[in-house]
């Protein structure tokens, strides 16, 4: 059974307060039917000061997701570790642990947009030395036994509910990410596919004797609209794929590798391009990926379209799946 997911940033351009709460309110709404329908994973992630209000507060949206699911796991892919402070988030993962009997995957990367850094007035040269420091943190909080933090002995709790500790990955798409991972002994999520990244990192858990796995993204990770007539669908619905994709694209600079970034500028670019595919339910079958990532929402896609997406996937795609 391949592993399926339905992920959620809440991207809205120029959306008001009211518009944005009901979009809020719909995501769990399609959080709880997918939870009901057997997928797998609800992902979400972290992004700050965006002007189309891009979530910047994962951990309250996968609180909310846990309140209205029972069995779905919520991965935050990825958070930007420095931009947290150390001890409050392990405060907040372990909360969110024992709510949700173990069902949260955190993902911790170090980002790419300086502009963030700027806003929480942290330093973006120091981000590598800040992020050795939160997961090292992170890792001791958790213990429930008192640590030295900054120069002074804390202690943090409660404990989390998943032994030894909440589920962590280190996110990256740089040898320094897969070594960090490594030396901590932290199961490593490179950004995009790169079997070459993830070599290194095996040879680097031998060399530091720890433990560790990869999760990696598939050479093909599409993200995935589900419809019966695809040519209608791009036609009136590609703008929100294609300001999401160029969202990205103004945002990564040509160092960045993602399993999502896009060179299109046009929803023709973009549909020839495959990173993002509006597919019947039949052809989304056919395509036999280890995962399916569904993005009902992308980009401010109308939640009435997205509820069509979401509910032919879980009604003609997933049993099929399972088969």
């Amino acid at each position: 059974m391949p592993v399926t997911v339905a992920r959620f940033n809440l991207v809205a351009p120029g959306a008001g307060p009211a518009e944005l709460g009901a979009r809020y309110r719909a995501a769990l709404e399609m959080a709880a039917y997918a939870d009901d329908r057997g997928m797998t994973t609800v992902q979400t992630e972290e992004h700050h000061g965006a002007e189309n209000n891009w979530l910047p507060s994962p951990f309250a949206f996968a609180g909310a997701v846990f309140g209205a699911t029972r069995r779905v796991a919520v991965t935050v892919s990825a958070i930007i570790g420095p931009l947290h402070d150390p001890l409050r988030l392990a405060e907040e993962v372990a909360v969110l642990d024992l709510l949700s009997n173990g069902r949260l995957v955190t993902v911790a990367g170090i980002g790419y947009r300086p502009e963030e850094y700027d806003l929480f007035g942290v330093d973006f040269a120091r981000r590598g030395t800040l992020q050795d420091e939160l997961l090292e943190t992170l890792l001791k909080a958790w213990t429930g036994e008192p640590f030295s933090y900054r120069g002074r002995t804390v202690r943090i709790t409660p404990r989390p509910f998943t032994e030894p500790h909440p589920l962590l990955l280190v996110g990256g798409s740089s040898r320094a990410a897969a070594r960090r991972a490594a030396r901590l002994g932290l199961p490593f999520f490179p950004s995009a596919h790169l079997p070459e990244l993830e070599a290194y990192y095996k040879e680097l858990l031998v060399e530091y004797g720890t433990e560790g796995w990869v999760m990696m993204p598939a050479a093909e990770t599409p993200l995935l609209h589900v419809a019966e007539d695809p040519d209608r669908a791009w036609s009136r619905y590609g703008r929100h794929f294609l300001h999401e994709a160029r969202t990205y694209a103004s945002w990564q600079s040509g160092g960045v590798r993602s399993a999502v970034k896009s060179a299109a500028t046009t929803v023709e670019d973009l549909r020839a391009e495959g990173v993002y595919r509006i597919l019947t339910p039949d052809a989304c079958v056919a395509l036999g990926l280890d995962s399916y990532v569904l993005h009902p929402l992308a980009g401010g896609m109308p939640v009435e379209e997205g509820w069509r997406s979401l509910r032919l996937f879980c009604e003609r795609v997933l049993p099929r799946l399972a088969g």
